[in-house]
């Protein structure tokens, strides 16, 4: 145990330095959009853009991975993000923010890809799941954490933005301080959307529809909180309360969806999600900054653990030869669904105000949760059995991982699935913004 913690320390310093930055630009773009006049409908654009980067990026990384390597290709990136993010100082279009943030999704997806790979393939099978959750505990509680650093700071100047980009420099001190051997370079992945739907269509729209809804909520959450009356600083708090529900849920979650068809726990999760977005909107409408923030957390908890079971799911269904591009299909399916969820929800508080965000949010849950639920009726499926072992984390992403007893090992070794995925693997959601 102490060898492999000896072998991830490094990039574990490094990805935590990443999302604490990477989380307070969360709460701080849409913020600064908005004291700088931009519309609703912009900011959400920006946030598809930001979906559409993510996507490019994931199918990008194990090329660029496999030609420089992990050490030079995390270097090298974080070096890119963290110019981009000086380079929003100066953004005061639209066309400008949608832009730098596809550019920010493109290369956080590629390095999200670098940092998971590598935990991936140097976890050893026998404490594969202990290391992963330190790796994923370290870096949600820095994503949790660091939108308060709002408090702070004003977002109409430019210091914070130099702060952010100060810590993703900061990042590549662990990396460039490493002493150990880089795993090998990933392969590509096959994305089958069609087959797979075909197999477990409740995963596959499943994950699209957390993209649509996840997506804008994480992206115009603090514009929301603003426009309802909260300080800025409140309104970051409301995406510390989502990922703390998270983070909170995820586990509880995971074991309960491993003894039962987990398609039942994704139809709870859905319909919850759509109960709570309108809890939500009747405590806006009262005032009540403690119950907003509350809902918040509950909010999080349910609808930022439904990918994970989404994917155990089909893991469960698909030949093990399969899980990797099993993987990478729900993954482009979800940012899929990041892309054009933001131009939804931004269209919803265009028309409705506000609220109309939630209103939003409660028609999509409502609506996936019919479907898992005509799905159950239609197919019964045993308990699963096999199980996953999953510990939240980002922007981008819940991480799951097919836990060893769903895979043949004389057919996939566990390394090989750290190499190969997209995202080794490991998919993320929650850096969706």
């Amino acid at each position: 145990m102490n060898s492999s913690l000896a072998l991830i320390w490094t990039i574990t310093a490094a990805t935590t330095l990443l999302q604490a930055a990477n989380g307070l630009l969360q709460a701080l773009m849409p913020l600064r959009m908005q004291a700088e006049g931009l519309s609703v409908s912009a900011i959400g654009l920006v946030a598809a853009a930001y979906g559409l980067g993510f996507s490019i990026g994931c199918f990008m990384a194990p090329t660029f991975i496999r030609h420089v390597g992990y050490i030079r290709a995390f270097a090298s990136l974080a070096a890119i993000v963290a110019v981009l993010v000086l380079i929003m100082t100066q953004a005061h279009s639209t066309l400008a923010w949608v832009l730098l943030r596809g550019l920010t999704g493109v290369t956080l997806a590629c390095i999200f890809t670098v940092t998971d790979g590598w935990i991936s393939a140097r976890a050893t099978s026998s404490h594969r799941g202990r290391i992963l959750s330190i790796y994923m505990i370290c870096t949600k509680v820095a994503l949790m954490l660091s939108p308060l650093g709002i408090g702070f700071g004003d977002i109409r100047t430019d210091g914070l933005f130099m702060a952010i980009s100060a810590v993703m420099s900061l990042s590549l001190l662990p990396i460039a301080a490493t002493t150990t051997k880089e795993p090998p370079a990933p392969l590509g992945v096959k994305i089958e959307v069609r087959s797979l739907f075909a197999l477990a269509p409740s995963a596959v729209v499943g994950a699209f529809v957390v993209g649509l809804v996840n997506g804008p909520v994480i992206a115009i959450t603090p514009v929301f909180g603003v426009s309802i009356g909260l300080s800025q600083e409140r309104a970051a708090a409301l995406l510390f309360a989502l990922q703390a529900g998270s983070l909170v849920l995820q586990w509880p979650m995971g074991w309960l969806s491993d003894r039962a068809d987990r398609r039942y726990i994704i139809a709870a999760l859905a319909a919850g999600t759509s109960l709570v977005s309108l809890f939500i909107l009747f405590a806006s409408a009262q005032g009540a900054q403690g119950m907003i923030l509350w809902s918040f957390a509950a909010w999080g908890g349910l609808a930022l653990c439904i990918y994970s079971v989404c994917v155990a799911h089909a893991c469960d269904i698909v030949d093990p030869g399969r899980i990797v591009s099993t993987v990478g299909t729900l993954l482009f399916s979800w940012a899929a669904g990041v892309t054009i969820g933001p131009l939804f929800g931004a269209a919803a508080m265009e028309l409705l105000g506000p609220q109309g965000l939630f209103i939003y949010s409660a028609i999509a849950s409502a609506g996936l949760a019919a479907f898992i639920v005509l799905r159950i009726i239609k197919v019964q499926r045993a308990p699963a059995g096999g199980g996953f072992v999953v510990a939240s984390t980002n922007s981008a992403t819940p991480t799951v991982i097919a836990r060893e007893e769903t895979i043949s090992s004389e057919r996939v070794k566990d390394h090989d699935l750290g190499d190969q995925s997209p995202a080794s693997a490991v998919t993320r959601e929650e850096t969706s913004s």
